[in-house]
């Protein structure tokens, strides 16, 4: 019996301490208001992703900034792609993420990349694959045995490439990415900058994804001033994509 009891209590106190320190990163993102900025944005008292304490790199610090860009399909890998392609190049190395089902992604992103590099230049991004979420018209209950599938291929993969910054814009496949970026934060090993950018197409209500990431991420941009007026904590600069 004290042996059980001993083990309840221990994994007790893990929990109180997960769930406090996940508070913390919870409550860290959040005071992220609108009037921040957005990444890269800097000048005098503004708050930019590279004030987020020691030992992080965010856009805002100096040196390059690692990027996680999670692409999904169709049109959420075209309004990704776009981003990237606006970027500076202190944004490498650049690490793609794709379903493994994504049989389009990779030549867009290839086809973007060799329009990136110089001449002389060595590569300066990869290309992961890991399971996807959630199919179309996949039912809620199978939905989430795929999802913990995919988040046990996500969390050695961000912890091997320990990002500064994830960016997502939409994909069922950037959740468990970013969940283990959170993790990241959460263990103090890194803090990882979620950067979420909702598709142009959601004009009135959020996507499913969005709804799941706007409690957690850093930066949160839509692109129509409707999903602006309901969701305070977004930033709506107009068009960017």
């Amino acid at each position: 019996m004290a042996p059980l009891l001993g083990a309840a209590l221990a994994l007790l106190l893990v929990c109180l301490l997960f769930t406090s320190r996940l508070y913390r990163v919870v409550r860290a993102a959040s005071s992220c208001g609108p009037g921040a900025g957005g990444p890269g944005a800097g000048g005098a008292g503004s708050r930019g992703p590279g004030s987020r304490g020691p030992g992080s790199r965010g856009p805002g610090s100096r040196g390059p900034v690692a990027v996680l860009v999670v692409a999904g399909s169709g049109g959420h890998t075209t309004e990704i792609l776009r981003l990237v392609h606006s970027l500076s190049a202190a944004y490498t190395p650049r690490h793609y993420v794709i379903a493994d089902s994504d049989r389009m992604s990779e030549e867009k992103i290839c086809a973007l990349e060799r329009s990136k590099r110089a001449p002389d230049g060595e590569p300066q991004f990869t290309i992961c694959r890991i399971p996807r979420s959630r199919e179309v018209h996949q039912s809620w209950s199978s939905s989430l045995i795929s999802s913990l599938r995919a988040l046990r291929y996500s969390l050695p993969l961000v912890f091997r490439l320990r990002p500064d910054v994830v960016l997502c814009n939409g994909p069922g496949t950037c959740v468990p990415l970013c969940v283990a970026g959170l993790l990241l934060g959460i263990l103090g090993m890194k803090k990882v900058l979620i950067v979420y950018v909702e598709s142009i197409c959601r004009v009135e209500t959020l996507s499913l994804t969005g709804k799941i990431l706007y409690p957690v991420s850093d930066y949160f941009f839509v692109q129509w001033s409707s999903l602006r007026d309901k969701y305070p904590k977004s930033i709506f600069l107009g068009r960017l994509v």
